[in-house]
């Protein structure tokens, strides 16, 4: 078991929290609040420790310093085994008491595995305020008594993650010299993140011309139809049964002709075995580490430009941002194109320039932010 190891960004607090009337154990880790209230996802499964915890609460400090948000990082966990709806319900409103006294004076829970808009809701329900969480569900509002405003929940299901993923491969192909009409992109996973990059990317001129999923995908050079995929998706249908092109198994996609590859699925998918056989010129990292930071600078050595994952995934957090603020979607999505365009397209204007891995970039970036404020 890997320890937590203090340094001078955190953590914060690290918190166990544990019901014996239901056996609800879970963790929440506020790493550092200098730019802002913590801010981080809670996951429900098995086997979530506290260090894993403390890992992704790390993650988020640099994300949302990155980001441009007045967030700082935090995560929480929660154990579950699995049971019914029910049991889930008082898991969460269990861990919602637990975690009261720091909500959301010093931490603001969102969506993650295992957690949804619902669970999003129940805790806000439970907190006793509305802000005390985000990704709540879109007809869940509230009326600020001071401004009148009307506030509502901005739920994960609007797409804000897979937006923010397509505007950040956008900057990275105008860093690169490249012009996205003239490019052709492929995309592991078509959950959420995966879905709505392939919908604005195509809106934006680029061709997606193979998906994959964990039962294998499709590839089509002339350009997928994204109704035609979703339809397969409403009806729980395998991608494979897609009417035209080539069926792939999932491991083919990484190893294409195309100019983008947006890894938006599991952790490692890039890999030793397959490294040497990515054709892509841009690879942005949709999911949380697609691939281990060795082989992620092997491949920036080689010319390819990586926009990483805590740059080209937190339309998700910026999003949160935008609930806690009271905007609408609209408002909101014009924030996330607006912050991860900005920040990515520096990212990698300076990577380019100074021939520095983008990752070291970033970190560079976000880790002065957050002394500067220390200061």
């Amino acid at each position: 078991m890997n320890e937590i190891k203090k340094d001078k960004f955190g953590p914060e607090y690290v918190i166990e929290i544990y019901d014996p009337k239901i056996g609800m154990e879970g963790f929440l880790v506020i790493d550092n609040t200098a730019l802002g209230l913590g801010k981080g996802g809670i996951r429900m499964t098995p086997t979530v420790t506290k260090e894993e915890v403390f890992r992704l609460a790390r993650v988020m400090t640099w994300k949302n310093s990155l980001a441009g948000i007045p967030f700082g990082g935090a995560k929480a966990g929660i154990i579950w085994r699995g049971g019914s709806d029910e049991l889930k319900r008082e898991f969460i409103r269990s861990f919602a008491r637990s975690i009261k006294p720091f909500v959301p004076k010093k931490y603001i829970p969102g969506p993650d595995i295992n957690t949804t808009e619902k669970e999003m809701m129940l805790i806000a329900e439970e907190v006793g305020n509305w802000k005390g969480a985000t990704g709540k569900p879109a007809d869940y509002c509230h009326k600020n008594q001071r401004t009148g405003k009307k506030m509502c929940g901005l739920p994960h299901e609007l797409g804000s993650t897979g937006f923010g993923v397509a505007h950040a491969t956008a900057a990275a192909v105008e860093a690169g010299g490249f012009d996205i009409k003239k490019m052709t992109a492929a995309i592991d996973g078509f959950g959420n993140v995966g879905e709505f990059a392939f919908k604005h990317l195509q809106e934006m001129g680029a061709k997606i011309v193979a998906v994959s999923g964990s039962r294998g995908g499709v590839y089509y050079k002339n350009g997928l139809d994204l109704k035609k995929l979703l339809k397969l998706k409403s009806q729980g249908k395998p991608i494979t049964e897609y009417s035209h092109g080539e069926k792939i198994a999932h491991s083919d996609i990484f190893e294409l002709p195309v100019d983008i590859l947006i890894p938006a699925s599991v952790t490692d998918v890039i890999n030793e075995k397959n490294k040497d056989k990515i054709k892509a010129k841009i690879i942005v990292e949709g999911a949380n580490i697609p691939m281990k930071e060795n082989i992620e600078n092997e491949l920036f050595q080689k010319g390819i430009i990586i926009v990483p994952d805590f740059v080209a995934n937190a339309g998700g957090v910026i999003s949160s941002y935008a609930e806690y603020e009271g905007c609408d979607p609209k408002q909101m999505f014009k924030m996330v194109e607006k912050k991860l365009r900005c920040c990515a397209k520096a990212i990698m204007e300076k990577s380019l320039e100074g021939k520095i891995n983008p990752r070291e970039t970033a970190m560079k970036i976000a880790i002065e932010r957050i002394e500067r404020k220390i200061k």
